[in-house]
């Protein structure tokens, strides 16, 4: 602070009296501005737990360098270079691990279940409906993602309720960010094909019913919307081939220019997937319904994702061969009359056991926060602890494409980190820190702060 004061002398004795004043203000405000900023943008360095890295292995007693948002260093103790000027934050007895990722919720598209006005959850006016975005209707405020974010939960798909075939387009978010904008990192990431039977239009009785109210009328519906886009992909490539086509000017004289075809925010939505572009999400649970789906995916080529196949335990080999990622969960489901009790509970483990890549998935808001327990259940019926650890966290960073920023403890990728005491799986863990893109989080929520209102009382 010696500096400090120089300065003020200097500037009181070289200003004249009336605005000495003033500069100095300004002085003391850009030099305090200055030390604030230089102090919150110092590297923070977690030292002393135990570090789940995923990748490669668990490190005791390491330490995490956290710089302009990003894991700068982890490793052992006496591998890791702290720089001079970091925060130093002992973590001794705490685990540490990436931030979680569920594979689908509908976290930012509902708050209150019974109030209408609060719900965004799908459009049921028409079924195929791939030209709408989730992230039109994602509300950023919503006080049900502070509670998913302290259980360590740090980046999640949000998708529509599963009452259309083609609900419309999911993104891929953060829970955490000023806005909507920060919050978005991948808008349209994948599209919902569902096929369970709960997309048919059956309600106000028989002589009332809309079309699709069978199965046969889904598939026929899609089959359909999938042959209009190709059909309008074709009319726009002959318009373009036409249209730059090389002319003469006796030609121009004879021929007029060609008409654009029409544009059809429905059908140009369907393009990216119809070429392989971005991945297509197949959610069938009956065995009889995956088969019918896969093979609708398969007869326009379609880059695909599994998702539940509940109640597909007879044709897991089949599952395994196709060579796709299955998104799995809720894993507590009633067993069907005709199953075992553990029917859905071993589900992840007979899927890890044939080689098939797994992510768990919330598919809900309010109960997103216990993602990692449906991963710890599965342990308990069959899965490995590593796959069931992996399926919340590197996996689904590589089914969405974000392994490169997400899912692990490596140097380079986004510091979204969990300090928590125990095992993250587990029930009786307590998550005490969360960092997204490096800046560690409040633990607080509407939820702590009516326990913390109330609980004297």
């Amino acid at each position: 602070m010696k500096n400090q004061s120089e300065v003020r002398r200097r500037f009181i004795e070289a200003c004249p009296r009336g605005i000495a004043g003033l500069v100095l203000a300004v002085c003391f405000f850009l030099v305090t501005g200055g030390l604030l900023a230089a102090e919150k943008d110092r590297p923070t360095v977690l030292r002393g737990g135990k570090l789940l890295t995923i990748t490669h292995g668990t490190i005791e007693k390491g330490v995490i360098v956290i710089d302009d948002g990003k894991i700068a260093a982890v490793g052992t103790a006496d591998s890791v270079k702290v720089p001079v000027n970091a925060e130093i934050i002992d973590i001794t007895g705490m685990t540490v691990y990436p931030g979680l990722i569920d594979s689908e919720t509908h976290l930012g598209l509902t708050e209150i279940s019974a109030e209408d006005m609060t719900n965004d959850l799908v459009e049921t006016s028409e079924e195929i409906m791939p030209h709408m975005h989730v992230y039109d209707a994602f509300h950023a405020e919503s006080e049900l993602i502070p509670v998913t974010r302290l259980n360590g939960i740090t980046n999640a798909i949000v998708a529509s309720e599963s009452r259309d075939t083609l609900p419309g387009q999911d993104a891929f978010v953060q829970l955490a960010g000023r806005s909507a904008d920060e919050m978005l990192l991948v808008r349209d990431i994948a599209m919902p094909l569902n096929f369970t039977g709960e997309e048919r239009r059956r309600q106000g009785g028989f002589e009332k019913r809309k079309f699709p109210s069978t199965r046969m009328g889904l598939a026929a519906q899609l089959r359909q919307a999938f042959l209009d886009a190709q059909d309008y992909s074709q009319k726009w490539a002959d318009y373009e081939k036409k249209k730059n086509a090389p002319t003469s000017n006796d030609d121009k004289n004879k021929k007029p220019e060609p008409s654009a075809p029409k544009h059809d925010l429905k059908l140009e939505a369907l393009e990216p997937y119809l070429q392989g572009k971005k991945p297509i999400v197949l959610a069938a649970e009956e065995a009889s319904d995956l088969e019918t789906a896969v093979a609708l995916a398969r007869e326009f080529k379609l880059k695909f994702v599994l998702n539940h196949i509940s109640y597909s335990q007879a044709i897991l080999d089949k599952v395994a061969k196709l060579g796709v990622p299955v998104i799995v969960g809720p894993i507590y489901g009633n067993p069907k009359p005709e199953a075992r009790y553990d029917t859905e509970y071993k589900l992840p483990g007979e899927l890890a056991k044939r080689g098939v890549k797994i992510a768990f998935a919330s598919f809900d808001a309010h109960n997103s926060r216990n993602l990692p327990y449906q991963a710890g259940f599965a342990s308990a019926f069959g899965l490995p602890y590593d796959e069931a650890l992996k399926a919340v966290t590197i996996n689904p960073a590589e089914i969405w494409g974000v392994a490169d920023k997400l899912g692990s403890l490596d140097a380079g990728k986004v510091a979204n980190i969990v300090v928590a005491t125990g095992d993250p799986l587990d029930v009786k863990t307590d998550v005490r820190r969360v960092f997204v893109n490096g800046q560690e989080m409040p633990m607080t929520s509407r939820q702590t702060r009516l326990r913390d209102e109330y609980s004297g009382k």
